[in-house]
């Protein structure tokens, strides 16, 4: 029994001391491996430090990083492409970051170049036509008396010059032509010898109480609604008229029309109104932006939706009722339509080409604007972008005018623009909340944490402002306690992890 355990032992004693050279063995080669690397950092060059979580921070020493507390890591020349120092600014510009290409290139910044160059911009807006004002008539009897008959009046329809349109009879019909035709037989040469030839005004040598007498007469039919082509039918004819005879002042288009066959009417209605359509009116509405640079005289293109057709205009004024401050601006456009295709209230699409005068503009997603300032990001170096203040004038599509603050051939940023603002504003204390007075602490805060101004992230165990995580939203109330925390990211890890965390379970989250 003594001989079987002796090579039992031996086996053990050859096992331990196996394990116990391999210990030794792998604590030496990781001890020379440390070594090893911390001789080869030593060796190389920091060249900046950035945030673990949020890669697009760069601080030029080491430090805390500011959302979550955690160190800021080494960036070394090697791994940063052999970039030498030089090349690097030796203090940012203030508010200003630095961004490499790489970095640039995954977030999607964009840099376009500060231009200095006029702006023609055709603007395409609705508009709507109507009637020149001087242009509609209104057709009145001047007497009382009833309709006799109408003849295709219907709104909407287009008519001739001296078109018959209607006929109605009124009590003082018979004495003005009895009148009237008892002065043209004692006027010599009223009329022709062919019958034809008549004329209110009269010409030769006449006598002039005559004259007077067949003058009054005519304008007493016409007040009475007798048009001249009738006047002249009774002259020549040398008959009474049974009735008036309602015609067309004009070629024209129908607006109104308050007549009916055996109506009686008083002198005052209006029988219809007639637009002559020769040359209309579009009104448009375009934005007081736009309003300055469109001139009276300007030309336009009208496009009529359903033909096709395209037409010329010429820009006339303003209209009186345009509001000042109502956002846009009524334009009256005007068009000869002779053909009178162009009907009232009819929607037609309208090109206006506007030329703004020559001005340094900048992309429209370069601009900052905060309300109270404005700003861009101009490229002050290599991946360097410092903000800088403008002053806007025009915009137009996608450029706007900058009247103080950059320079042609200058480049801003103009896409991810609000990336660079929030890493610029991470970086300037002065655009970080104020840090909060015991009188602004929260509602709910331990006595001790408003006299050290500082509660403790019971997620990642850091300092934080009360005040600064309640205006970014990194707060929880639980079982009547509120928890502040440096970032999302450690709110989110408290609440998947609360027993966990660097404050212990729920309840014992402030320190």
């Amino acid at each position: 029994m003594q001989m079987e355990r002796g090579p039992s032992q031996m086996r053990r004693m050859i096992l331990a001391v196996a394990a116990v050279a391999a210990i030794a063995a792998s604590y030496g080669l990781g001890r020379r491996h440390s070594q090893a690397q911390i001789g080869s950092s030593a060796g190389r060059h920091v060249i900046y430090y950035v945030d673990p979580m949020h890669p697009a921070y760069k601080s030029d020493r080491p430090g805390i990083a500011p959302d979550c507390g955690m160190p800021l890591e080494p960036v070394f020349a090697e791994a940063a492409g052999n970039s030498p120092l030089s090349s690097l600014p030796a203090q940012l510009p203030a508010g200003g970051v630095s961004i490499d290409g790489a970095m640039q290139r995954l977030v999607g910044i964009r840099l376009a170049p500060v231009e200095r160059s006029g702006a023609t911009h055709v603007t395409r807006v609705v508009g709507r036509v109507v009637p020149e004002d001087t242009r509609v008539y209104r057709i009145t009897p001047g007497v009382d008396g009833f309709v006799r008959e109408t003849y295709g009046d219907s709104v909407g329809v287009l008519v001739k010059k001296d078109q018959k349109l209607a006929t109605y009879y009124a009590a003082e019909l018979v004495a003005a032509a009895s009148g009237f035709l008892a002065a043209v037989q004692n006027v010599p040469g009223a009329v022709g010898k062919d019958g034809a030839r008549f004329t209110p005004n009269f010409p030769g040598a006449v006598a002039k109480e005559g004259v007077r007498s067949l003058q009054g007469y005519t304008d007493r039919l016409r007040n009475l609604g007798m048009s001249d082509v009738q006047i002249k039918r009774v002259a020549d004819s040398r008959q009474l008229p049974d009735s008036i005879d309602v015609v067309a002042p004009a070629d024209g288009f129908i607006l109104a029309r308050n007549i009916s066959q055996g109506q009686h009417f008083e002198h005052n209605v209006e029988f219809y109104r007639i637009a002559d359509l020769s040359r209309v009116w579009v009104v448009a509405e375009v934005t007081e932006q736009e309003a300055p640079y469109l001139r009276p005289g300007g030309p336009a293109q009208i496009t009529l939706r359903d033909k096709g057709r395209r037409l010329p205009a010429r820009i006339t004024d303003s209209l009186p009722q345009s509001e000042a401050g109502g956002g846009t601006v009524k334009l009256r456009l005007e068009v000869e339509n002779p053909t009178s295709t162009l009907r009232p209230e009819m929607l037609v699409d309208v090109e206006l080409p506007v030329r703004l005068p020559p001005a340094i503009t900048v992309p429209q997603d370069a601009l900052v604007d905060s309300g109270a300032r404005t700003r861009v990001y101009v490229e002050s170096g290599e991946g360097v972008f410092e903000p800088r203040e403008v002053e806007t004038g025009w915009r137009l599509g996608e450029r706007v005018a900058i009247l103080h603050g950059v320079q042609p051939g200058e480049r801003v940023v103009a896409a991810a623009t609000f990336l660079v603002d929030s890493e610029s504003r991470l970086k300037t204390p002065s655009s970080r909340p104020a840090p909060a007075r015991i009188t602004d602490m929260p509602a709910g805060l331990p006595e001790h944490a408003s006299a050290a101004k500082t509660v403790r992230d019971p997620s990642c165990g850091m300092q934080v402002d009360p005040a600064k995580a309640a205006a970014a939203g990194n707060t929880l109330a639980d079982r009547g306690a509120t928890y502040y925390f440096c970032s999302k990211h450690c709110k989110q890890a408290f609440e998947d992890h609360p027993a966990g965390s660097a404050g212990g379970r729920r309840g014992d989250g402030h320190d």
